[in-house]
This record gives structure tokens, C-alpha cells and sequence, in this order.
């Protein structure tokens, strides 16, 4: 296979988390009796422009047209976040009435509620028809499409061209990428901006956020390869915020070249991540032993506690914890269930390991001793909803980046 971004044929795997089922492939009670696909799930790094990327790629139709599961996150946190997006965007860019933000693969709506609320136009376009569903039902115009070249044209005929759009945790899910950003150059005003919001290569690699890789996630964005990206395509990287969303994400602002002043963060980011060797060869192996040391400890974690008798859940099943419980082969001689909050999962059975998945007030009701945290990045606010199961005695493990009890 070839890069990506660059096309490089110079790709070296780092990392093999086996073969898994997709992580939001949750399955009804008869679907365990039929045949369940699994796809490799290796991680190679682009030695020519720096990108991180699957080397197999699953069909999107199968991702995210078979009762896709996903819904952008309604925590507190979660909200927040999408009206800083909302805000910040709005102030930075001057947006108006007449402005239009595009949000592509805007699943729910959330982020485009809350650019409504700020007083611009909005449209959604999001291939997952019950998904889509759900955002009309909000108030959200969603077309329920994947976005493409003829999409891009239909919008501009239809809406015009949009001031801004955004592609939150979608650039990277991207398998053809030049054709997305075409798509994107249709859609976009000449002074447009596009901002893309990912999770962070160098935090995943920092703090060992191996969880987060998964058949959705082709691409693992750092600065150096986006910059080399759209560089040829006559755009530019021109700003850059970190945020602690998501165990550490980072919002790309790119424009046309000459467009907007590049900050000064684009050439600090690049140099941090050569400092510390975020594309190197052997910074990446050390990665996967420590992958594969987490792996293990975890293990002996759980399996000693269920020597003395303990129970253990899970709580919350993100597509994430999905890859934690298959890659780490928890199934329910070791978990007995996995609570959750989406209706969209309860009810159904977690992919490749068939534990039932329950409502959250499960683990009020039947209080297993421990329950892992498989979404870890909402820790803080999962555990304060779920106080009254640490009053009641529960415990909580914490998976990553070292597996730990919280009390």
C-alpha cells in the first residue's frame, strides 16, 4: 500500500493489535449466532512524510451504514467543548447571520446546535441514516450522505459556499483524502477556513492511548504530515489549538495559501515533534512494548481479582474500550457486563467478546466490586454520575496509561 497524504510506498508497521471486529459493531441477541468478521488492525508509519495510518482499510459502508451506533458526546464535558468550538470559531472568524458553517460527519448535531445558538447558518451531511435521523429530528438540517465532489457542488447550488467547515474527529477517518479536500475547495469561500479537530498523535504516543486505534481511525494526525499535505494543494496549516478533549486532541485551521497569517504555534509544534522524535522508528517500537506491557498488566490486574472472588463490570462502551477488551481478550469469564447510557447500545452485545451491554443503573442495582473505566477520558464526570456505586463500596480501574483502582 501507499501513504495517504504523501503516496510514499516507505511504510513501517510499529504496531499489531491483531484482528478485531469494527468497534461499533454492536450486536442484537441473534446476530451471536451468526459468523463475525474481524479485520487486521496494524498501525504503520509513513517514513517519507510522517503519517500514522491503518494498513487495511474497512469499507465505510460497513462502518457506518449498518446500524451505526455513535453519538458525538453528550456529557457535560462534551458539551462544553462543542460550545467553545461554537464561540471561539464565531469570534475568531467574525461570523454573522449570512455566514454558514458546514459541519461534515456532524452525526448527531451537537457541534451545529451550538453554532446555531451563536447566530449562523448551519448544515450537517453525515452518512449514517439513523444518525442523520436523530439530528432532523433536533432541529439540525442534515443531508445523510457521504460527503464527496457532487455533494460539495449540490450544497453550493443549493445553500452556497460556506465561511467555515468543520471535520471533528472525520479527517482522519478519511480513506481518500485528495478527493475530500477537492470536495472541501468546492465548498469552501475563497477566504473560507477549514478546521479539522482530531485526537493528537503525540499525546496517543505520550500516554499510551493504544485504546483509541480502531478500524474508524485510518489516520493518527501529527502537524508534520497535515502541513506536507495540503501544502501542494495550494492550502496551508495557518493555526493551531490544543485541547484535553479525548485524551488530548488538537483543532487544525487551514486555509487557502496567503489566505490568513500562519502563527507562530504551526513551526513550534513541528519542532516539538521532531524534539521528540514522534515519527522515529525507535520511539515507535518503544511504543508497542509498552502497548504490550499494559496489555499484560491489566491482565494480571483482573484475573487476580477474580482469583479472590471479585466481580468486575465495565463502565461505558466506547468504540475505544472495544479495542481494549478485544486486543486484551476480556470476555465474560472475566467481564460480567458493560454498562452504558446510549440507548443505541443497550440491549446489544459488545463486538468480538458478546459481553451484554446494560443500562448504567445496572451497576447501581447489581454492584459488582470493580468496574474498568473504558472511557477514560470522561473519567472525572463518569465517576461523579456514578457516585452512589462508590458510596455503596464499588471500585474503579482505570485501564490507561497504567491500569490503576481508584477508590
Amino acid at each position: 500500500m501507499n501513504c495517504r497524504t504523501c503516496g510514499s510506498n516507505q511504510l513501517h508497521k510499529f504496531l499489531d493489535l491483531g484482528f478485531t471486529p469494527p468497534a461499533d459493531r454492536f450486536l442484537r441477541q441473534e446476530q451471536l449466532l451468526e459468523p463475525e468478521v474481524y479485520y487486521p488492525l496494524a498501525v504503520l508509519m509513513c517514513e517519507q512524510c510522517g503519517l500514522a495510518q491503518l494498513n487495511h482499510v474497512v469499507a465505510p459502508e460497513v462502518l457506518y451504514q449498518q446500524e451505526y451506533p455513535y453519538e458525538a458526546s453528550m456529557t457535560r464535558t462534551g458539551r462544553t467543548h462543542w460550545e467553545e468550538f461554537a464561540q471561539t470559531t464565531k469570534e475568531q472568524f467574525h461570523l454573522g447571520p449570512k455566514d454558514l458553517v458546514i459541519d461534515i460527519g456532524s452525526n448527531v448535531g451537537v457541534l451545529l446546535e451550538a453554532f446555531k445558538n451563536v447566530g449562523v447558518r448551519t448544515l450537517g451531511v453525515e452518512p449514517a441514516g439513523n444518525i442523520a435521523a436523530i439530528a432532523t429530528k433536533h432541529g439540525i438540517e442534515t443531508l445523510n450522505e457521504f460527503f464527496g465532489i457532487e455533494v460539495a457542488r449540490r450544497i453550493v447550488a443549493n445553500h452556497g459556499q460556506a465561511s467555515v467547515i468543520t471535520a471533528t474527529n472525520v479527517f482522519a477517518h478519511v480513506d481518500h483524502l485528495t478527493a475530500f479536500i477537492k470536495a472541501v475547495d468546492i465548498l469552501l469561500a475563497p477566504n473560507g477556513v477549514l478546521i479539522i479537530e482530531a485526537p493528537y498523535f503525540r499525546n496517543l504516543l505520550e500516554q499510551l492511548e493504544y485504546d483509541t486505534i480502531y478500524h474508524e481511525h485510518l489516520s493518527y494526525l501529527s502537524v508534520k504530515p497535515l502541513v506536507t499535505f495540503f501544502a501542494p494543494r495550494g492550502m496551508e496549516v495557518f493555526k493551531i489549538q490544543q485541547r484535553d478533549i479525548h485524551g488530548g486532541s488538537f483543532r487544525v485551521h487551514v486555509a487557502r495559501t496567503g489566505k490568513r497569517q500562519v502563527s507562530a504555534e504551526v513551526k513550534e509544534m513541528l519542532e516539538i515533534e521532531q524534539a521528540k522524535g514522534v515519527h522515529s522508528l525507535d520511539v515507535l517500537e518503544q511504543f508497542a512494548r509498552a502497548v504490550e506491557q499494559n496489555r499484560n498488566d491489566l491482565n494480571w490486574l483482573l484475573h487476580s481479582l477474580k482469583r479472590e472472588g471479585k466481580r468486575i463490570a465495565c463502565a461505558s462502551a466506547p468504540a475505544k474500550g472495544m479495542t481494549l477488551l478485544n486486543y486484551c481478550r476480556l470476555g465474560n469469564d472475566t467481564i460480567d457486563f458493560v454498562t452504558e447510557k446510549s440507548t443505541l447500545k443497550i440491549g446489544r452485545f459488545t463486538p468480538g467478546m458478546h459481553i451484554p451491554v446494560v443500562s448504567d443503573a445496572e451497576l447501581i442495582e447489581r454492584r459488582p466490586d470493580y468496574a474498568l473505566l473504558l472511557a477514560w477520558n470522561f473519567a472525572d464526570e463518569i465517576m461523579a454520575n456514578l457516585s452512589e456505586y462508590r458510596e455503596r463500596g464499588g471500585k474503579f480501574i482505570i485501564p490507561i496509561p497504567t491500569p490503576r483502582i481508584v477508590s
